[in-house]
């Protein structure tokens, strides 16, 4: 088959395979190891001087006069007018929504960006030097759990689906403390907790019924403040701005 009748995924992936002989392929991903720990070490150093937030994940498709653009920034200001600041993935639509809300607020507005070939870039509503950029999703996600107090999930695709995930193992595992995750829209994620309790947990038994408890299903902002407030009030916790 000639290159000219390989898509351009499938060309990626022949000259993937053809270029270099395996042993060189590893040999020079060795060396990623220092663009790596340098992400880690920025986003060390930048997040640990923030002080305590909340996440917010979402769609960057959502358009600006849809009703969740619109709800994820009425929340976004509410936490952060909380003393709470705000962490989004920096991009376009939920994203946005939730820094330019918090950018109304009185805490900060940060945005973890990630490089990406379509639909990403930083959004004009972030804090000043709150704006962090990332080649590699696992150390851009690390960012997100190790600093964030909260998680505020709004409806989004598989990469909304994956941070929220990654936050549900990560408490279940106990590798992070029980913080509160808040999903966002019965109408959108109604079906998802319907499956993990019918399906996953009372069908095939592959959770504990506990799990489920660990997700906070709402749909106004005011919902969203009283789980987050809740929870901080229980163990006699406040922000520290």
């Amino acid at each position: 088959m000639s290159k000219e009748q390989y898509s351009s995924e499938e060309e990626r992936i022949h000259e993937r395979l053809k270029q270099k002989p395996w042993n060189e392929i590893r040999s020079n991903d060795s060396w990623a190891i220092f663009k790596i720990m340098s992400e880690f070490v920025n986003g060390f150093e930048t997040m640990a001087r923030i002080g305590p937030c909340v996440s917010i994940f979402g769609s960057a498709r959502t358009k600006p006069e849809d009703k969740y653009y619109l709800l994820a920034e009425e929340i976004a200001e509410k936490i952060a007018n909380a003393g709470y600041g705000v962490i989004t993935g920096g991009g376009p639509g939920i994203m946005e929504a939730g820094n330019k809300g918090a950018s109304r607020g009185t805490a900060p507005s940060v945005g973890l960006n990630i490089e990406l070939p379509f639909e990403q870039h930083f959004n004009p509503y972030i804090s000043h030097d709150k704006n962090l950029n990332f080649d590699y999703f696992f150390v851009r996600k690390t960012m997100f759990v190790k600093y964030s107090q909260g998680f505020v999930v709004m409806p989004g695709g598989f990469g909304t689906l994956d941070e929220l995930f990654e936050a549900i193992t990560l408490i279940q595992t106990k590798k992070i403390a029980k913080f509160p995750i808040i999903l966002v829209g019965s109408e959108f994620w109604g079906g998802l907790i319907d499956w993990i309790e019918n399906t996953m947990i009372n069908k095939f038994h592959n959770a504990s019924p506990d799990d489920l408890k660990l997700i906070k299903l709402v749909d106004t902002s005011e919902e969203v403040l009283q789980v987050i407030e809740g929870f901080y009030k229980k163990y006699s916790l406040s922000p520290n701005f």
